[in-house]
């Protein structure tokens, strides 16, 4: 059993998850040619809210990870198929980690994405994303091709084809 729970993103956690998104990067500074310019970026997780849904994990009303689903047809990046819907910025605080979080996460966007109908689920990321990659791969997300860089990191698209349950 988990000790977190998953809940709605409300307009009250941007400053915090805006925050953890930073936190959880932090990581990879070395890695990203421009890192204020990307740094930026991540530090506004909160406006995915405005085409997506955020979904949280929380343990004694701490944010301890979160993610954006973005659903088939609304605004994404070329790259991606328009039907496709996708996961953005899984986020997992670095203190957090190991507990299953990234992965409830990952479970609720691919349930929203079956509540949509979806035959497949979209996501990119990158080979240092060392933790993050290997646990895509084991839910049974493949390579399907590259995407332009950013900031001098390399990145993928992966997808997963979704089952329909049995009957329908």
């Amino acid at each position: 059993m988990n000790d977190f729970s998953l809940r709605e993103f409300c307009f009250q956690d941007a400053a915090r998850i805006n925050a953890l998104a930073l936190e959880a990067f932090q990581q990879y500074e070395g890695a990203y040619q421009d890192w204020p310019l990307f740094q930026s970026k991540i530090a506004n997780m909160a406006a995915l809210a405005q085409t997506g849904e955020i979904v949280l994990a929380e343990l004694d009303g701490r944010i301890l990870g979160a993610v954006a689903y973005v659903g088939p047809g609304a605004t994404k990046a070329d790259f991606f198929k328009p039907h496709w819907p996708i996961m953005r910025m899984l986020v997992v605080a670095p203190g957090a980690r190991g507990r299953g979080i990234g992965r409830a996460l990952a479970r609720a966007c691919l349930q929203r994405a079956e509540r949509d109908g979806a035959t497949e689920f979209a996501l990119h990321t990158s080979k240092i994303m060392d933790v993050a990659l290997p646990m895509y791969e084991r839910m049974g997300f493949q390579w399907v091709s590259r995407t332009p860089d950013i900031h001098g990191v390399e990145y993928g698209v992966y997808v997963k084809k979704i089952q329909k349950p049995a009957g329908i």
